[in-house]
């Protein structure tokens, strides 16, 4: 309960509303990277999600935003035949709220939320230790809480940024998904 109550005050503490992607975040390619899969695969992102839209998400299991899993799975659920990949990177740099080992973290999601989206393995998202792909998508501005959502566009670029209280079904979210999903892969 108290970590509950920990995320609720902290997410509560920053903005609630969207921010925009500047400049500098759209200049970035981001899918030119090799992650590893929660189950321990590498993937290399630029072959796996070539000319797909993104909805890069930093996810948590025991905040009080992670019922956003419902969201995320409806969303890859309705777009993903368009070509939409809801994409989740487990971090435990806020509250400790993502203690468990890659393993604990699929068995919550799937029994909890019955996630099918990909999920990768968990990293750190903010400051020197910060995976190279967050580095990219943040381009310096730190991500404020756990659910933080980024969209890619087809060509890779980020098109828009969420701060973590705005779900993934809010209008603005769906707008910026199907404006990408518009666009002719390349």
């Amino acid at each position: 309960m108290r970590l509950l109550t920990a995320c609720l005050f902290a997410a509560t503490a920053v903005a609630l509303t969207s921010i925009s992607a500047t400049a500098d975040e759209k200049g970035a390619k981001v899918l030119d990277h090799r992650m590893k899969a929660i189950d321990g695969k590498e993937v290399n992102l630029a072959e796996k999600y070539k000319g797909k839209v993104l909805l890069v998400v930093n996810v948590a299991s025991a905040c009080g935003l992670t019922k956003q899993y419902t969201q995320l799975e409806a969303l890859q659920d309705k777009y993903h035949s368009k070509g939409l990949d809801v994409v989740g990177f487990p971090c435990n740099q806020f509250a400790g709220q993502e203690p468990g080992n890659d393993a604990e973290i699929v068995k919550f999601c799937k029994a909890k939320y019955n996630v099918s989206f990909d999920l990768f393995s968990k990293i750190e998202v903010n400051g020197p230790d910060a995976a190279p792909i967050y580095k990219q998508l943040t381009n310096g501005k730190d991500i404020s809480w756990n659910f933080e959502k980024f969209v890619i566009g087809r060509n890779g670029e980020v098109v828009a940024r969420f701060e973590p209280k705005t779900l993934p079904d809010a209008p603005e979210v769906i707008q910026a998904i199907e404006a990408e999903l518009a666009k002719p892969a390349k």
